[in-house]
């Protein structure tokens, strides 16, 4: 007999968060394909260390993290409200912390991770803004509800930024468990650098172009 887990609701709000009882499997223990067996593989949570190496005698165009006068957008979900109110302020932190005032940023609620890539593509079309953050979160349940979820906000946010040509960064949890989720809060503070770094690229790619 399977005990009951938290899961967030859906009518969980950027203003009213809550969370509800969901089912999980056996006694609560990680399913087989995230534990480390000691079979040498790494845990799927866990990176290869190392940076990037690039060879003498090629000339070499790479963006930094930095806000200055640019303008962002931040399109956020309010489904799953207790987590992405937490990734919004994390998010608007670190924009803070490079340098991007409050008032360059323009933040677009809007109602769960599926409608995440019509909100980026309406904010990358304007063209006001350098690049756009995109922020949610997903929680895996009973249904497939998840797998397309997930999968179509990927696919919509890549989609948003290579038919405009604005960086587009992906800030969308996709978890387990609420437990798992509240772990990677600061996951929307790797979209706001990722965004950054890209939009610097690109600034960059102009100049040297026209120069």
């Amino acid at each position: 007999m399977t005990e009951p887990r938290e899961r967030l609701d859906w009518d969980d709000e950027l203003e009213e968060p809550g969370l509800r009882d969901g089912d999980e499997d056996g006694d609560g223990a990680a399913p087989a394909a995230l534990v480390d067996d000691d079979d040498g593989w790494p845990e799927p949570d866990q990176h290869a260390a190392g940076e990037l190496e690039i060879p003498d005698g090629v000339a070499v165009l790479e963006g930094e993290p930095r806000g200055g006068r640019r303008a962002v957008g931040v399109v956020v979900s309010r489904f799953n409200g207790e987590i992405t109110n937490r990734m919004l302020a994390r998010a608007l932190e670190e924009l803070e912390d490079a340098g991007v005032s409050r008032a360059a940023v323009t933040v677009m609620p809007v109602p769960g991770a599926f409608e995440l890539p019509l909100g980026a593509m309406a904010l990358a079309k304007t063209r006001r803004f350098a690049c756009v953050v995109a922020l949610g979160c997903v929680v895996r349940g009973e249904t497939p509800h998840f797998d397309y979820v997930a999968g179509e906000a990927a696919s919509g946010l890549q989609l948003a930024a290579l038919e405009t040509g604005v960086p587009v960064s992906f800030g969308v949890l996709t978890v387990e468990t609420a437990e798992q989720a509240e772990a990677r809060i600061d996951r929307a503070a790797d979209a706001v650098r990722g965004a950054l770094e890209m939009a610097d690229l690109f600034a960059q790619l102009r100049n040297a172009a026209n120069g």
